[in-house]
């Protein structure tokens, strides 16, 4: 029939260019949103999340400790600006290198654990990266966060990007969001995309087909850290501060949530949980102060009524 025919070439080239597909939907999120804050939000706890699905959608590790490389990137990142005055492009690199070194730490003493054990071991090992910045008080600011992590403008030779403009502010961050997805989308389409799969599936197997299994989970736990590291770096330029909340395991939580709201496994998947998350959140603010018990009820119906994320379950009809 046609239209199956024409559902069926959507797909291919969907699955032939996942980066484009979901850069071509994000660069119109701002005019669905009502906020270009909010769409800003949803893109970089998107990635947050994408990064997140690399270790447990991908990899098949649930992690309790994502919130050390998320924090980690955004002190990174702000503290060179804020302290130091350095420039934002060197921060930002900061920012990401020293999150894939806590995620480097973190996978050497986790990599031998086997499920809840390996979540408990991050969620730990994460909870100690939290006092190391609470306490470092002089730098990071402690309980009041980091303030002062400033970048108005980027000149850019013949203009210059006014970073106060939300909208402005919106695509900067995009750029990175589209370069990260175009690194992560390379990664899952090689083999050693294929080896993280095969890790999921049978691991025994995998051992057995002499794949070295602690080498790949440590790496692909720094390369999903590394991620989550840019997306920390792109929020403290965002909201011009950081939260000690930002390494609590709340937020550790929160992007699991996303991840699993969207469809674990799923390239488009993290943003359209973020986005609902986000969108929800939103809303129900406005309403009530309890906003996490609404948040928690959708959670439950979404999941009881789409097993596989919201985004996996419309790949799922759309397939059938």
């Amino acid at each position: 029939m046609p239209a199956d025919s024409a559902r069926a070439s959507l797909m291919q080239a969907v699955a032939r260019a996942p980066v484009l597909a979901t850069v071509a939907v994000l660069a119109v999120l701002p005019l669905i949103f009502p906020f270009y804050s909010l769409a800003t939000n949803i893109i970089i706890f998107g990635l947050f999340a994408a990064g997140y699905n690399l270790t447990f959608g991908y990899t098949g590790k649930l992690s309790f400790g994502h919130a050390a490389f998320f924090g980690s990137g955004s002190y990174g990142c702000g503290i060179l600006i804020a302290q130091y005055g350095l420039a934002w492009p060197l921060a930002l690199v900061f920012g990401i290198v020293l999150a894939g070194v806590f995620a480097l730490a973190m996978g050497l003493l986790a990599s031998r654990t086997r499920g809840i054990y390996f979540a408990m071991v991050t969620l730990a090992l994460a909870q100690c990266v939290y006092y190391l910045f609470f306490h470092a008080s002089s730098l990071t600011g402690g309980d009041n966060g980091l303030r002062g992590v400033n970048v108005e403008s980027i000149p850019l030779g013949f203009t210059t990007l006014n970073l106060l403009d939300p909208l402005v502010k919106y695509y900067f961050t995009l750029v990175f969001v589209a370069a990260a997805l175009a690194v992560l989308a390379r990664l899952l389409q090689s083999p050693f995309g294929a080896v993280l799969e095969a890790l999921r599936e049978n691991e025994h197997r995998a051992r057995a087909c002499g794949i070295d299994v602690e080498r790949v989970r440590v790496l692909s736990l720094v390369i999903s850290g590394m991620i989550c590291g840019l997306a920390g770096a792109l929020n403290a330029i965002n909201l011009s501060t950081v939260s000690i909340d930002s390494l609590s395991y709340h937020t550790s939580g929160q992007v699991m949530m996303i991840t699993l709201l969207g469809g674990m496994g799923t390239f488009f998947g993290p943003f359209v949980g973020s986005g609902v998350f986000l969108g929800i959140e939103h809303i129900v603010t406005s309403f009530t102060e309890r906003w996490q018990l609404i948040v928690g009820l959708v959670f439950i119906v979404l999941v009881l009524f789409f097993p596989k994320g919201i985004w996996g379950t419309v790949l799922g009809w759309i397939r059938k």
